[in-house]
């Protein structure tokens, strides 16, 4: 597939990129340069321009391969990658996938994420309809289960031990939403 882009007004959603015209490599190590970055998704080991080429690389690919479908949400007017939203383990056929998703430190807070992912999700259900989106994140990642509230989805459970949060392991929390769930609130 094609990538598909998003505009949402005040966001502007793309592909990741990196070519002779745009290059997210800087976003990308300064997002995972970040300590809470680090923190919750430290075992994606990204830690230079190298690895964030590569994992550029794994993103553009699964647009292509139908595997992962990714975006960076940028400014509409200044084009600054201000988040990602990646679906990943996509079953088009069974209409399951699983949502993953990020901010940059100086943007947190903001509701760039709760908006990005709500479009995100309007498009997944209806362009591609999906009947389950799941979202799963460490007890401790508050900042993540904000999102999860605001986005509509509903907890269904705990995943124990599942993550390595500073050197220790640590339970998951296992969300989801399904396409007939009602849209949820705009809540900021």
């Amino acid at each position: 597939m094609e990538p598909v882009e998003i505009n949402t007004g005040e966001y502007y959603l793309r592909a990741f990129r990196h070519d002779d015209r745009i290059s997210d490599v800087q976003a990308i190590i300064e997002a995972f340069a970040d300590e809470e970055t680090r923190r919750y998704l430290g075992r994606m080991g990204i830690d230079g321009a190298g690895a964030a080429e590569l994992f550029l690389n794994f993103l553009t690919s699964g647009w292509k391969n139908d595997y992962r479908w990714s975006w960076a949400v940028c400014d509409a007017t200044t084009a600054e990658v201000l988040a990602g939203v990646a679906f990943r383990d996509i079953d088009v056929q069974a209409g399951l996938a699983e949502i993953m998703c990020w901010t940059q430190p100086k943007h947190r807070g903001k509701g760039v994420l709760t908006a990005a992912l709500n479009s995100v999700l309007g498009w997944a259900y209806g362009a591609m309809e999906l009947h389950r989106i799941t979202y799963r994140h460490a007890v401790s990642n508050k900042a993540s289960q904000r999102v999860a509230e605001k986005c509509g989805f509903t907890l269904e459970g705990r995943l124990r031990e599942e993550a390595i949060v500073d050197d220790q392991r640590e339970d998951m929390l296992l969300w989801s939403r399904l396409a007939t769930d009602p849209a949820p609130e705009q809540l900021r």
